[in-house]
């Protein structure tokens, strides 16, 4: 049974109307707004006219009433929509990091974070140390002063490692730290703030959304942090402008509705298939199997009724393997080999060559991120057990090549 103040319950008791009484909230197509009085104009500079819309790279009623739905369904105060989820992701950063400071990140993340921390950041004078997430002595021993952010996935992409999340909270404000968590692999399933969080943050683009048809991210937070990014001389979202376009915000809230039932059905119907995986013997990860390492942790941590996600790794041993299983189940209409995740065909990928190709290849061993393994996004299949069989098919069709081989 879930928690009566959960995201979903939250947003379920959402009621903003359009200008005429839509249903849905009105589509406001403008980038400036007008004002009656010059006095107005500029207390709205000043960020003392409430309810006031200046220019839509500070807020839109559309995309303003998207964060606020945002903020409920992570159960933080306030929320800001971007443009991308790496815009979330490093507006986030550079607000709490100056030249001088540091960041202790989890070692498991997508390559393009892995990218700006290691190569982008160090220009700003931002230097990160990346360590095992799961050790937490290992992340306390990274702590300085210096650190002002501790950085980790809720679910890691792609080897679905499961964060620590109230052990590193504690370890970051001991340490007068910001635990900042990337929840896109885990919408509704966790609610990081539940367990320390002080930053979430969403690529838009994947569960949330749910069809692919754009890119967008959220930052959710307290009020101060979010008017914080949005100062007008100061803020880092106001001033590297990564705004959200009004009509896309539009289109996410009216499919955030469904993100309940659309996650109960990504995770169950994954779980069929790694069953099925594991059952014939396949190298499986996904953390609803009680083999998996984070399994009893994961239990712990997540909402109940949402399952364990809809992600899983298979590791078919090689990069040609992987190559041809996923030629093969395109083939088989198993679903399409393509690197985002959340739509509702299933979707794969081999992130060492592609979500993950930032990283270092000799960090990519360390973290046990092999050439053969297959990213899988499971999507929303009526008759998963058929797919499931399809999958198994071109696996057996795969090993008999090997062995004529």
């Amino acid at each position: 049974m879930r928690n009566e103040r959960d995201g979903a319950s939250r947003l379920q008791d959402e009621l903003i109307f359009g200008e005429y009484g839509d249903v849905n909230p009105s589509v406001c197509d403008s980038s400036t707004f007008t004002f009656l009085q010059p006095q107005t104009m500029r207390d709205a500079f000043e960020g003392k006219a409430k309810g006031c819309y200046l220019y839509s790279r500070h807020w839109n009623p559309t995309t303003h009433a998207l964060a606020q739905a945002l903020a409920d369904l992570e159960l933080t105060e306030a929320a800001l929509c971007t443009a991308s989820g790496m815009a979330a992701i490093t507006t986030s950063l550079l607000a709490l990091c100056s030249a001088g400071d540091e960041i202790v990140a989890s070692r498991t993340i997508y390559g393009g974070t892995y990218a700006f921390l290691a190569n982008l950041a160090p220009r700003f004078g931002i230097k990160t140390t990346f360590v095992d997430g799961h050790n937490l002595e290992a992340v306390r021993h990274a702590m300085n002063p210096r650190v002002k952010v501790v950085y980790c996935e809720a679910v890691s992409n792609p080897l679905l490692e499961v964060a620590d999340l109230k052990g590193l909270a504690k370890i970051a404000h001991d340490n007068n730290a910001k635990l900042v968590v990337d929840n896109t692999f885990s919408p509704l399933m966790i609610s990081p703030t539940r367990w320390g969080a002080d930053v979430v943050i969403h690529s838009l683009t994947k569960f949330m959304n749910g069809t692919s048809d754009c890119i967008a991210g959220a930052i959710c937070a307290s009020n101060e942090f979010i008017e914080g990014l949005m100062d007008v001389n100061s803020g880092v979202a106001m001033l590297m402008g990564p705004v959200l376009d009004s009509r896309r915000a539009a289109s996410i809230h009216k499919n955030l509705h469904s993100l309940h039932l659309r996650m109960e059905k990504h995770s169950a119907n994954a779980a069929i298939l790694a069953k099925a995986l594991v059952d014939a013997g396949a190298d499986v990860h996904y953390p609803g199997l009680k083999n998996h390492p984070d399994h009893e942790l994961l239990r712990k941590t997540m909402n109940p009724g949402y399952g364990y996600g809809g992600m899983l790794v298979l590791n078919v041993g090689t990069r040609e393997r992987a190559d041809r299983l996923m030629i093969r189940m395109q083939e088989e209409k198993v679903g399409y080999l393509a690197v985002s995740l959340g739509f509702y065909k299933t979707l794969f990928s081999a992130p060492g060559h592609s979500t993950s190709s930032e990283i270092p290849s000799e960090e990519r061993m360390r973290m046990g991120l092999g050439d053969g393994l297959v990213r899988f996004s499971v999507g929303l299949d009526h008759d998963m057990q058929r797919s499931a069989e399809r999958v198994l098919s071109c696996l057996r069709e795969l090993d008999q090549t090997n062995l004529a081989a």
